[in-house]
């Protein structure tokens, strides 16, 4: 009982170094469509801006078990340019409402859609959704247990979702606000106009190993679309006059000021859902 908790986590560094908490895969295989959604052949299209990769992040701690909050992450492959969105619980309508929203507002057309082989995804709302429309979408999905067929969307749910987020439970729905209040302002116009990543060119075999060649200058999703031929001038000027508005500095201090409204939300929140 005398134990200091700075004691205590001394001695238990060495057991949580061994048995670091990783996020639990809550994907549940949506059989009904599996027929209808080929699997994607070959590697992603990333040379030119509308490939779409989707995935969910639970925020669920170390049990599935009950209600909880959810993350949707969209990356577009070419640019890189990634939004996020909180959904309570993941029902295919609320994923539906939030991608029908994400339309309206990336800068980019979206020209194929890939995700994995959740419920969440195989339903016929997004079916409907998807290649109901004139121009049908063409949709794929993962092949079962291998996530490197979803590998820049998956990179992207811990640089964008987990290191902002982290891993513990969100088990109130008045939180999904909070969060997208985050994911849709600060967040979003951080990390594609302020954050470069290099992307790779290709790979090379030399000796018997693989080499992997990335581009000489690290570039943001923002930059990216700029340069492509595909985006149209009026969407470009819109970009330019955002980006022109932004402090990245301001950004990252909102971004701080709102996680630490969120996090005393949560434990507030805790604390009330525990009194007897």
């Amino acid at each position: 009982m005398a134990i200091s908790p700075a004691q205590i986590d001394r001695l238990l560094r060495p057991a949580r170094v061994q048995h670091p908490k990783k996020g639990l895969s809550t994907t549940r295989p949506g059989t009904l469509l599996r027929h209808a959604v080929p699997t994607r052949s070959g590697p992603p299209l990333t040379t030119r801006p509308g490939s779409v990769e989707a995935d969910t992040v639970a925020h669920c701690d170390d049990s599935t078990e009950g209600d909880y909050v959810n993350s949707l992450t969209f990356t577009e492959l070419f640019s890189g340019w990634t939004e996020n969105r909180a959904i309570w619980n993941k029902s295919g309508e609320a994923v539906l409402v939030q991608l029908k929203e994400l339309e309206g507002v990336v800068p980019y057309e979206m020209k194929d859609f890939h995700t994995d082989n959740g419920g969440e995804f195989l339903n016929w709302a997004l079916h409907r959704h998807l290649t109901g429309r004139a121009m049908k979408l063409p949709w794929t999905r993962s092949r079962a247990y291998r996530k490197n067929d979803n590998a820049h969307c998956e990179q992207k749910n811990w640089t964008h979702v987990r290191q902002l987020f982290g891993h513990e439970r969100f088990e109130h729905p008045e939180l999904v606000a909070l969060m997208n209040d985050l994911y849709a302002n600060e967040w979003s116009q951080f990390t594609n106009h302020f954050k470069p990543t290099f992307k790779l060119l290709k790979r090379e075999k030399q000796d018997g190993k693989t080499k992997r060649v990335y581009e000489p200058k690290p570039q943001t999703p923002y930059q990216r679309l700029l340069a492509s031929p595909e985006i149209p001038e009026a969407t470009k000027a819109k970009l330019r006059a955002e980006h022109a508005g932004l402090d990245p500095f301001a950004l990252k201090k909102s971004i701080e000021v709102k996680l630490r409204k969120f996090f005393t939300a949560l434990g507030n929140l805790n604390r009330e859902a525990t009194k007897p």
